[in-house]
């Protein structure tokens, strides 16, 4: 069973093999991305981060799911030496981990109601767990940042996470909080985690840091990454390639 719907501004889908799935289920996971928009977004006046935004919260009032965001944040922040920050120009905007933290949160929920086999893609960043309806790895391809309709790498992926990190949909949004400038050298960083919000957390950090970016990601145990330039040329970690479909 699979169904896409438009939450938190983008795509989502959700797709469950197992036999034993019915529509409720399926309900209940786009439910709980609604939740998440509602607290999360910074874009609606009365969801809880535009609260703490205009000062109406404090952290210490807030949900627990907020405040273990903001931990998160914190930790992620101090994982990537700060290129990796929800605050700037006075107001918190956690989007960047919320996201591939959502994903995660609502596979889980998935696995904890027995299901083995789904997919769960929010924007692209993707969560897979088991084999896909032909009962081989899931097919996940990387988007060309140049042309949409054009995918760069198949790849096939099983029990990961995926994400990536670029210009190319929402325009130049992610900024370098080291020097707080636009970014440059790089369009599109795709990273492959042992689940999504591992896989989101670093894809974001590491295009704050540019070309120097994919290194960073040499030297994280347990991720592999692609890095394309504004000329299309392609830069990845010496073990993304086993993840690449042949077929």
């Amino acid at each position: 069973m699979k169904q896409t719907r438009i939450l938190m501004g983008m795509p989502v889908t959700v797709e469950v093999i197992d036999a034993s799935v019915t529509s409720q289920d399926l309900d209940s996971i786009f439910a709980y991305f609604g939740y998440v928009d509602r607290k999360f977004s910074t874009y609606k006046p009365d969801s809880e981060i535009s609260m703490i935004n205009r000062q109406e919260l404090s952290l210490d009032q807030a949900s627990e799911d907020m405040q273990e965001i903001f931990r998160l944040a914190e930790q992620t922040r101090s994982d990537t030496n700060g290129y990796f920050n929800i605050y700037r120009n006075g107001r918190y905007d956690p989007s960047g981990i919320v996201k591939g933290w959502a994903i995660y949160a609502a596979a889980e929920l998935l696995r904890r109601a027995g299901f083995q086999n789904y997919y769960v893609d929010a924007g692209g960043d993707i969560q897979v767990s088991g084999l896909n309806a032909e009962g081989r790895e899931w097919r996940v391809g990387i988007q060309s940042p140049f042309n949409p309709r054009q995918i760069v790498k198949v790849l096939a992926l099983q029990d990961c996470g995926i994400a990536t990190s670029g210009t190319y949909v929402r325009g130049n949004h992610i900024y370098d909080p080291v020097d707080s400038s636009a970014l440059g050298g790089i369009v599109s960083l795709t990273v492959i985690g042992p689940n999504v919000y591992e896989a989101d957390r670093f894809a974001t950090a590491a295009f704050a840091m540019g070309p120097a970016g994919i290194n960073f990601m040499r030297n994280l145990d347990g991720f592999e990454a692609y890095m394309i330039d504004p000329n299309g040329m392609a830069t990845y970690t010496s073990g993304f390639e086993r993840y690449v479909n042949h077929d």
